[in-house]
């Protein structure tokens, strides 16, 4: 205890360099609890987007269907008659299992005719699970046999035309041949993805089962209340519902979502070499100080050596002013740089449109317990680090040498 006082007394001696390390030191923390808080808002943002757009937590689907569906998609449907989707849904944790029936073909309006990506979908479970997809004109599907789709932004600028319109659907069904069906655009969408917008429609379950002519759909989406069980569930599925007997095979989101995948690893990176600088600018600093501290200092530790002091124990003194300033300055800079965040994600962050996108988002800092303590933890280990050379070049001082400095 002697020696913390000791130690807190020697760095109010001089105030303004302490003030100085103090500074130093929350600022680095504050810089990595706001750039690191803002990847991970990130993060977030995109993961459950693409969640609640596309993916769903648990997709489930025939065994093989994601490698060759797209070459035969009606050997791989799921019935309607199948039990397992209701009996999932009543599983506690699951809010919703809604199901997906891909649909390709051409589309016409008037005499423009492009080809189309379509889901077919149930709507009373997608106002739930595709809270990221946005109706920006019209409204969205009234009913699961309604004669009515909406469409991505970018494809009805392509066909021209707005919510009322009617447009020509035409696939190729299970049966073979061709087969045609009229719709009324009842709505216009966009999501997180311009390309997926230029050319991808949505329309009800029972019109979709109609244009291909089967009755069951390609996967059931399955909608938890917490992405971070999404393993567990994952694990409890396949456990009852085997692969061989159910036929079932159940697929994470996160094995899906190649984009969000590489745009996780790319900005971890970033933020790595991010945090590596502010750690050496923290070291470079803080060692800094306290070597001017040891030199000025010199007829001092002369002193205590000549009476008696260990140099153990002279190192010891040092390197708990170094372990002070790193407890103060990262309690500061949690406090401040918390605070901040939460003061920036309540005011947002205007953020103009990434590649891919033709509209801007209101960014917002995630500064969650992890953040925290990795920017404390950072923070902290580089200062006392930065404390070891000094404290050692104190305590290898040559007694005669060091006196001198009090003549």
């Amino acid at each position: 205890m002697d020696e913390v006082l000791i130690a807190a007394r020697n760095l109010i001696r001089n105030r303004r360099r302490a003030l100085i390390a103090l500074l130093t030191v929350a600022a680095g923390v504050i810089s990595m609890v706001l750039a690191d808080g803002f990847a991970q808002w990130i993060f977030w943002a995109m993961r459950e987007g693409t969640i609640q757009s596309q993916l769903g937590h648990i997709q489930v689907v025939r065994p093989g269907y994601l490698k060759a569906g797209a070459a035969d998609p009606f050997a791989f449907i799921l019935p309607d008659a199948m039990p397992q989707d209701a009996e999932i849904e009543k599983i506690p944790g699951v809010k919703l299992v809604a199901p997906r029936l891909a649909v390709t073909g051409l589309i016409s309006h008037g005499e423009t005719t492009v080809s189309f990506l379509a889901d077919g979908v149930n709507p009373a479970k997608e106002a739930e699970l595709s809270k990221a997809f946005r109706i920006v004109e019209g409204k969205d599907l009234s009913g699961t046999n309604a004669k009515e789709v909406i469409l991505g932004r970018g494809l009805a600028r392509n066909l021209g035309v707005a919510p009322g319109a009617t447009v020509a659907l035409l696939t190729t069904p299970s049966s073979g041949g061709i087969n045609a069906v009229e719709a009324t655009v009842a709505g216009i969408f966009i999501t997180g993805s311009q390309a997926y917008d230029d050319s991808a429609l949505r329309l009800p379950l029972g019109l979709g089962q109609s244009l291909l002519r089967v009755n069951g759909a390609h996967s059931w989406l399955v909608l938890l209340e917490e992405t971070d069980l999404t393993d567990q569930y994952l694990e409890q599925f396949r456990t009852a519902y085997p692969l061989k007997s159910a036929a079932l095979e159940f697929v994470p989101w996160y094995e899906r979502a190649d984009f969000y995948n590489k745009t996780v690893a790319l900005f971890s990176r970033q933020m790595l070499v991010l945090k590596l600088i502010i750690g050496c600018i923290i070291i470079l600093s803080i060692s800094n100080m306290l070597i001017m501290n040891v030199l000025e200092r010199t007829g001092e530790i002369g002193t205590l050596l000549a009476i008696g002091f260990k140099r153990s124990k002279v190192m010891q003194l040092f390197a708990i002013e170094s372990l002070l300033l790193a407890l103060a300055g990262c309690g500061m800079g949690v406090l401040v740089g918390y605070g901040l965040a939460e003061l920036i994600s309540f005011v947002g962050i205007p953020m103009p449109p990434p590649p891919g996108m033709e509209e801007g988002y209101r960014g917002e800092i995630r500064a969650t317990w992890s953040v925290l303590a990795t920017a404390f933890g950072i923070a902290f280990s580089t200062t006392v680090m930065a404390g070891i050379y000094p404290s050692w070049k104190a305590s290898r001082m040559q007694i005669i040498n060091a006196l001198r400095h009090n003549i």
